[in-house]
């Protein structure tokens, strides 16, 4: 893991090595103070100090600390650029890796633990990756430095001070884990109220409808504290860690004093060695409290780094598929095709050994009760999901040695939840088909019989959609979905009960629009109103064991079977 996350200086080496210099130069200006307090203790110790030598020194340490201040907003400013370069590049490739990942994977990971990962995660991982190597840097330079000096002054005072120098190193290696872990029980806990968060403002319209804000209330509060546990866990693992630390540290300073009072008492060392020791005790801790800051940022950094690298590792969507379609017929053939969601012996299987064969520019229809597998078989038509047995045929070709760019280019959806993403009637409409022209838009919103509307509108095409079309009726936003198709022209159309979630008078227009849509067009159509459906070239009655009937809607309900129950059921108040 520490490979992949140096990887991530590369680029910006340059930057990074002026960091560590001017970390380097700040360093090495500390050192100057206690020499010249030293040097000045001397003087009045020998009787050689003067005023001129004092302004000197003056003069001397206020060049130093102009450097040094030059140096460190050198350091806060562009160490920080480093870091957030860096989170840049990991968010890039994060969101990268979330476009490459499969259906499944969004089945099974909640949205605002992703948001969490790509966010707070990454934050942290930044502020490691600008304080990380500084500290370490830096911590080891005063260290090697501070000993040096020390022990040119007293070594045997020095040698006592150090040997406190291993309890610290094993209390801290003794206290990695525990931190670690409860770092990322928080961090998860973060990625729960994210999750939370994004549920009910997402849901805010239904939570009104339904007067359910105190059961939203409750259920935020009940994650805020499994957090607020889960933090106070941490903080109370940092809070003994950084106790412990500073009382290392004043038992050192206790040790010295005591030690190095001694030794002044006995004239093993003189008031400017005493002093200029004290004061390089200052340099020896500060490479420690550098550890100390460090070991808080790792923990929290590398936990989240840890997060990061779950879903770089995680399987993406393969695609094995070799050949390149462009203009298809639209044949469609399902050969002893089975799926089932999961793996292994809790896999739930919704479709076992089925075949169809829907001709190109046909109609075929699938109806039938809820889970009987209509959706699930139109998802493996664009390969959303891959089918476990049996092969999927277009134009005589396996889907499966299709590339998926090229499948899923020749293919239109038009579902009943329909996505509008946030901007313009413009963008959604051209959304995924690259560069169209004005005229193109208008053509396309036209034969979706929304192009009316939209003039009506105060800035036409330009009028923002909200955030998932909020501002739009469910009816609008479906026509905007039928002039994306409309626009992207594909051969083979998905319509997945694309009006279901319509009122009739709506539905009755946005039928004429799909019926305009399918013109010349292979249509799977899967729908529970089985008045959008009577005109199917073929109708099939799916349920959980496969296929029960399949024929035209007339030569069904002669046939007096499960199509006929449906469709009496569905219009019994006009028999």
């Amino acid at each position: 893991m520490l490979k992949r996350f140096i990887r991530y200086y590369k680029p910006h080496v340059p930057l990074f090595l002026l960091d560590m210099l001017c970390a380097l130069i700040v360093a090495l200006c500390n050192l100057v103070y206690p020499r010249v307090a030293s040097n000045i203790v001397a003087g009045f110790e020998t009787g050689s100090a003067t005023a001129d030598a004092i302004i000197k020194s003056a003069i001397l340490l206020a060049a130093v600390y102009i450097l040094k201040a030059v140096c460190q907003y050198i350091v806060g400013y562009y160490g920080h650029v480093v870091g957030v370069r860096m989170q840049a590049d990991m968010r890039r490739d994060l969101f990268r890796k979330y476009e490459k990942l499969p259906f499944s994977y969004f089945d099974d990971h909640k949205t605002g633990d992703l948001l969490s990962r790509l966010t707070t995660d990454l934050w942290d991982v930044s502020e490691l990756a600008h304080h990380g190597p500084e500290n370490i840097f830096l911590a080891v330079l005063m260290f090697i430095g501070s000993f040096i000096i020390l022990a040119s002054i007293d070594l045997t005072l020095t040698l006592v001070m150090f040997s406190i120098v291993p309890f610290i190193v094993l209390f801290t290696v003794l206290s990695r884990r525990r931190m670690m872990r409860a770092m990322k029980n928080s961090r998860k806990q973060m990625s729960e109220i994210n999750s939370t968060l994004e549920n009910s403002v997402g849901g805010i319209r239904e939570t009104k409808a339904y007067a359910a804000e105190n059961y939203e209330i409750c259920k935020f509060d009940k994650t805020n504290s499994l957090f607020r546990r889960y933090r106070s866990d941490a903080m109370k693992s940092l809070g003994g860690f950084d106790a412990i630390m500073q009382l290392l540290q004043d038992i050192l300073y206790l040790v010295i004093v005591l030690v190095g009072g001694l030794f002044l008492y006995d004239g093993r060392l003189t008031a400017a060695e005493f002093t200029a020791f004290l004061l390089y005790i200052s340099m020896f801790l500060n490479p420690i409290q550098r550890f100390v800051a460090l070991f808080q940022q790792l923990q929290e950094g590398m936990s989240g780094f840890s997060r990061f690298c779950e879903i770089m590792d995680a399987v993406e969507e393969v695609d094995d598929g070799e050949t390149v379609i462009n203009d298809i017929k639209g044949d469609l053939v399902f050969e002893n095709v089975s799926f089932g969601y999961g793996d292994g012996d809790g896999a739930e299987q919704v479709i076992s050994s089925l075949n169809l064969d829907v001709k190109a520019g046909k109609t075929l229809a699938l109806v039938g009760p809820s889970g009987g597998g209509k959706s699930t078989l139109c998802n493996l038509i664009p390969r959303f999901y891959n089918v476990t047995e049996g092969r999927i045929m277009l134009d005589g070709v396996d889907t499966q040695n299709i590339t998926l760019k090229s499948l899923r280019r020749n293919i239109g959806i038009v579902s009943q939840t329909v996505f509008l993403f946030d901007g313009t009637v413009r963008e959604n409409i051209a959304y995924g088909t690259g560069e169209v022209s004005d005229e193109e838009i208008i053509a396309a919103a036209k034969k979706a019989n929304i192009h009316d509307y939209i003039a009506t509108l105060k800035n036409g095409y330009d009028t923002e959609v909200g955030e998932r079309g909020v501002k739009l009726s469910g009816g609008q936003r479906q026509r905007i979905a039928i002039a994306r198709v409309f626009l992207k022209n594909p051969k083979l159309l998905i319509l997945d009960e694309a009006t279901s979630a319509l009122d009739n008078a709506t539905e009755m227009q946005i039928q004429a629009s799909l019926e305009e849509l399918s013109k010349g067009r292979t249509v799977i159509v899967v729908a529970h109103r089985l008045s959008t459906v009577k005109n199917a070239d073929e109708i099939v009655v799916l349920d959980k064991n496969g296929i029960v009937e399949r024929g035209t809607h007339d030569a069904l309900l002669e046939r007096d079977g499960e199509y006929k129950k449906l469709y009496d059921y569905q219009f019994r108040d006009k028999l």
